[in-house]
This record gives structure tokens, C-alpha cells and sequence, in this order.
């Protein structure tokens, strides 16, 4: 029995290392439950791109604390996509927040305590309605420690290099993968390591490691948690 869709909503949190497809998988997973899809990553690269575009000097806590005031996220459903695009003061940011700029920057923003705080509070607001799919560093331990259904993800570290190398360089073809690797180990680093909700498995998450596994194989496996999750809540 499949309760895709049901009258019972539950929270899926999906988090894990950059890189290991967590919002590939949390996207279409949120798809095929017909869930809202939330992007918890595209919410601190929006930020960092008001920070740096502005040219802000983020670690004074004043900067920041004021910074935020002006900061106004939201997602907004791209008709032609079908997938909810990251909006920055109404402008549409989804493009730009990708870019190796924003990559270099994005773990140390998160790591600031008063951008965890505003970014958790916003999430936790969507999450009220249930019938959410959320990926992220701290999904699972900080915004949603209640979930139903949480998921670490997890993958080989060459493995995340070259999946993140292909992805970069479509965009860059002047990038390396030593670049790639440098800066994924470096996030890696900080993500563990920050003072603020460090990245790490929920004691009651499953782990889904996809190194060797296909998109469609890693959603069938996705799938036949939230299904058994559903099933006991009828």
C-alpha cells in the first residue's frame, strides 16, 4: 500500500556534506509525495550574496544583526521549471547564488550565529503545515528535531569532487578539480566544525549512502522510508 499524497503530512529532513545530491534527491522526492521542496542552502547562499554585494564586513555582529534587517527571502514556483526559485528582496537569485563566489563564502556566513537564527526561524515557520521535504546541515538536529523522517546523506569524497567538478565546470571550464576538492574540504571543515548547529547525523536519522547508487535508485530507497513512516501514522 503507497500513501503518496495522503491526508497525512509528515517532515522529511534531508542533511549531509556538500555535494552528496541532497537537494537533487530532496526535490524530487518532495515530487513524488506532491510535498514542498525547501532549499535550506539557497537560503544562506542568498544571504551571502546580499553580504557580499554589499560589501560587508561579516564578522562584526552589528554588520550583520543590521544587515538582516534588510533581508526579505522567499521562494516563488518557476512556471517554466516547475521547481521554487530562490527570491532575494523580489529579485530572483536562483542563478546567481551557484556561482564559486558564493561557494567560497556560504559555510563561513552560515556559521555566524545571527544568520543561523533568522535562516532557522523561516524554516521552521514553512515546516508548520507538515508536507515538506528540507535539506540541509542542521535540518534534522536544529530546525527540525521532531521530524518524522530524517535522512543523512553520505557519499565517497572523490565521488562528491567529481560530481561537483562536472557541475562547476559547465558554467567554468577554466575551473580545476584541485579547486573543487580544495573548497569542498575546506566547507567540509567548517560545516563540522562550526560553534553554531555543526553538521552532523541526527541520532535517529537513516543513512543513505549514495556513492554507487543511481538518482532513481536513492529515491526508491527515500520513497520506501517515507512510505513505511506514513503507514504507521494510519
Amino acid at each position: 500500500m503507497h500513501f503518496y499524497g495522503g491526508m497525512r503530512k509528515i517532515i522529511i529532513t534531508i542533511d549531509g556534506f556538500s555535494s552528496c545530491g541532497k537537494s537533487t534527491l530532496a526535490r524530487e522526492l518532495a515530487k513524488e509525495l506532491n510535498y514542498t521542496f525547501i532549499d535550506s542552502g539557497a537560503m544562506y547562499r542568498a544571504i551571502t550574496l546580499y553580504f557580499l554585494r554589499n560589501h560587508m564586513d561579516w564578522s562584526k555582529t552589528k554588520n550583520v544583526t543590521e544587515a538582516l534587517q534588510n533581508i526579505n527571502l522567499d521562494f516563488h514556483l518557476n512556471i517554466n521549471t516547475g521547481i521554487a526559485d530562490m527570491h532575494l528582496n523580489d529579485e530572483n537569485v536562483e542563478m546567481l547564488i551557484r556561482d564559486m563566489l558564493i561557494n567560497e563564502s556560504v559555510s563561513e556566513v552560515a556559521a555566524i550565529k545571527e544568520v543561523r537564527e533568522f535562516a532557522v526561524d523561516q524554516q521552521q515557520k514553512m515546516g508548520k503545515r507538515k508536507g515538506i521535504v528540507m535539506d540541509g546541515r542542521d535540518i534534522g538536529t536544529t530546525v527540525f528535531p521532531r521530524a518524522e523522517l530524517k535522512i543523512f546523506v553520505t557519499a565517497d569524497p572523490a565521488v562528491r569532487v567529481e560530481r561537483r567538478f562536472k557541475e562547476l565546470f559547465e558554467k567554468n571550464p577554466l575551473i580545476t578539480i584541485e579547486e573543487v576538492r580544495s573548497n569542498l574540504e575546506m566547507r567540509d571543515y567548517i560545516d563540522s566544525n562550526r560553534e553554531v548547529s555543526p553538521l552532523r547525523k541526527a541520532d535517529d536519522a537513516v543513512i543513505l549512502d549514495n556513492s554507487n547508487l543511481t538518482k532513481k535508485e536513492q529515491l526508491d530507497i527515500a520513497l520506501n522510508w517515507a512510505n513505511e513512516k506514513l503507514e504507521a501514522l494510519v
